[in-house]
């Protein structure tokens, strides 16, 4: 049996040619959009270099199982993914994956539980509400309030060359027929295309090939067919309860050990406080416990409580539309 090791190794990727940001920070005339010019010292500051990092072995995956029981699936194929590269000099490939379910079953803490497993950045973008292209692939300098896109600000102001990034509710990606907010998409999903991705607001190539992209959707019906089919489908039933309280204490302990705060409380909430999150999805636990920690505190108190939870017995209303 292989030995369950997770030693990251890291390599480096020029994700943009510093030389060519030069050359086009000098050509700016002096009315040039602020922006675009402050955008242009920072990549000549942070540099294009960034890391490549890949796992050097199959990592311990047990937990992750346990704590995700209804990603079974899809762990069985990123573990296959890894153990063909992880022994080579081969980089990290993963293809697009689609994850398909009802929303709040925990399609985006999978993304960040598996930025984690393979020690990597985490980069997100919820389509729910946009309503442009721009929003992935950047808009024109020449436009007023203009920015840079998520793929290259990711990039830009992240340590990797390979973050895992989520595009959330891709299937109610709004927008016109003139910009098409999922259009991005075509190029950066395919290997070649997305080494020479151009972001409209910085007009310089950068290299997203190595970018790990997961898209969640709760309809695959209302997803283009070309997207739909560079990407891996997967449809993610909602946990039993057993895997539900396992995501609860997963989310308890992440929120605790990334804040300063955290180390008053202890290791894992109370039973019956997990009972209680179990009823919910994880999008609401994470709010849930969240507030929690926070009545705890302003009861004096360094552990949570039911009734600190309490408030959240509603979180998951009924809709209304039509």
């Amino acid at each position: 049996m292989t030995a369950a090791i997770n030693i990251p190794i890291a390599g480096f990727i020029d994700v943009y040619d510093v030389a060519a940001v030069d050359r086009a920070l000098q050509e700016l005339p002096a009315s040039a959009n602020e922006a675009l010019k402050s955008t242009y010292e920072k990549m000549l500051k942070t540099g294009g270099t960034r890391l490549a990092v890949k796992l050097s072995g199959i990592p311990a995956m047990d937990e992750l199982y346990e704590e995700l029981p209804n990603f079974a699936e899809i762990l069985d194929d990123i573990k296959k993914r890894i153990a063909l590269c992880a022994s080579s000099n081969d980089p990290m490939e993963l293809p697009p994956m689609l994850l398909l379910g009802e929303p709040g079953i925990g399609k985006t803490h999978f993304g960040r539980r598996l930025a984690q497993l393979l020690a990597t950045g985490f980069g997100f973008a919820s389509m729910s509400s946009m309503t442009a292209g721009w929003i992935l692939s950047g808009a024109s300098s020449q436009w007023k309030n203009a920015k840079p896109g998520k793929v290259f600000d990711t990039l830009l102001n992240g340590t990797y060359a390979n973050p895992v990034m989520v595009i959330d509710e891709v299937d109610k990606a709004g927008g016109d027929s003139q910009y098409d907010p999922l259009g991005a998409l075509y190029s950066l999903f395919e290997h070649d295309t997305a080494s020479q991705f151009i972001d409209e607001f910085v007009e310089i190539p950068v290299d997203a090939s190595s970018v790990v992209w997961i898209a969640t959707a709760n309809h695959a019906s209302r997803i283009p067919e070309p997207i739909l089919n560079r990407m891996n489908v997967y449809e993610i039933d909602p946990p039993d309860a057993h895997g539900a309280r396992k995501i609860a204490q997963s989310i308890y302990a992440e929120i605790r050990v990334g804040h300063d705060w955290g180390k008053a409380f202890p290791d894992a909430p109370a039973a019956d406080v997990l009972d209680r999150l179990a009823g919910l999805g994880p999008r609401d636990m994470r709010r849930a416990i969240m507030n929690g920690f926070g009545n705890a505190k302003l009861a004096g108190r360094d552990e949570i409580r039911l009734a600190d939870i309490a408030e959240n017995r509603g979180a998951r209303k009924q809709r209304i539309g039509f």
